[in-house]
C-alpha cells in the first residue's frame, strides 16, 4: 500500500459542508421537538446519535468517508450546543 498525501484542502471543505448541512438539520428538527417537549428532543437526539455512531465509527479509517465522519461529528456537536444555548435563552 502506497502512502499518498492527505488532501487537506478538499477534505476540510467536504467536512465543512457536511458539518453545516448536518448542523442546520439537527437544529431545525431539534428546535421543533423542543416546542413539543424538551425531553422528547433530548431522547430522540440521543437515540439518533447512538444509532449513527457505530456506522460512523466504522467509516473513520476509509480515506474519503473520514471527512464525512468529521463533518457529521462537528455538525452534531455544534447543533447540540446551539440547541442548549437557544433553550437556555428561552427561545424554545
Amino acid at each position: 500500500m502506497i502512502n499518498q498525501p492527505t488532501p487537506w484542502g478538499t477534505g476540510l471543505t467536504v467536512a465543512g459542508f457536511v458539518a453545516a448541512v448536518t448542523g442546520v438539520a439537527v437544529v431545525v428538527l431539534g428546535f421543533g421537538l423542543i416546542r413539543v417537549h424538551p425531553l422528547l428532543a433530548v431522547g430522540l437526539n440521543v437515540v439518533a446519535a447512538g444509532g449513527l455512531a457505530p456506522t460512523l465509527w466504522g467509516w473513520r479509517r476509509t480515506p474519503v468517508l473520514r471527512w464525512f465522519v468529521l463533518g457529521t461529528a462537528v455538525g452534531v456537536a455544534g447543533a447540540w450546543l446551539t440547541l442548549l444555548t437557544l433553550t437556555a435563552l428561552g427561545a424554545g
